[in-house]
């Protein structure tokens, strides 16, 4: 089952209160819709996995050990697809010891990570708008000793593995973002 996105919205917003990983379940869910739509997949599914990513992030305090299977838990419990649940589970490969083995799975851990790095650029320079965010410096920063603590530049370079050079993967994030920029903040 994919839950209606009313509903996947009220379940994000019952699991997550703070307002900036609220915004970056939205832009992982326009990140994902993207990339599904390239691949020529299932936009609706990529899409609701990308905005539940994250549902037991505040649940386990963002623990590595834990985040991730938690949240696929937390989806199968209610009926939502396997492969959507799987793919939650497994988009923090710390917390289950297991490779990612599907499109779908390096999909989410590429499109969640970049979005990460992208919003986490614009929140340290607030008067830079995610538009103005060029490819070319996605890739220069994942090539900088000072890469941001928090994103996993391995995650990011699963975009190779689904077939999208990182230069594209950029561009395509860059592009999904700044439809939804205002939305969220950004």
């Amino acid at each position: 089952m994919i839950l209606p996105r009313e509903q996947a919205l009220e379940l994000l917003h019952s699991h997550i209160k703070n307002e900036r990983m609220i915004a970056h379940c939205l832009a992982s869910e326009a990140v994902m819709k993207a990339i599904a739509r390239k691949l020529g997949q299932n936009e609706e599914a990529w899409a609701q996995a990308g905005l539940l990513h994250d549902i037991d992030v505040e649940q386990t305090n963002a623990d590595p050990t834990i985040h991730g299977p938690k949240g696929a838990e937390m989806l199968r419990q209610m009926g939502v697809d396997d492969d959507i649940a799987d793919a939650v589970g497994m988009h923090n490969e710390m917390a289950t010891g297991r490779e990612r083995t599907t499109l779908f799975q390096h999909a989410l851990a590429a499109g969640e990570t970049i979005t990460g790095l992208i919003t986490a650029t614009t929140y340290v320079y607030p008067d830079r708008k995610v538009a103005s965010v060029k490819p070319s410096s996605v890739v220069k920063r994942m090539k900088e000793k000072a890469f941001a603590a928090s994103v996993k530049r391995e995650n990011i370079l699963e975009c190779e593995l689904i077939g999208i050079p990182l230069a594209d993967f950029a561009a395509l994030s860059i592009a999904a973002l700044s439809e939804i920029a205002d939305e969220i903040g950004l």
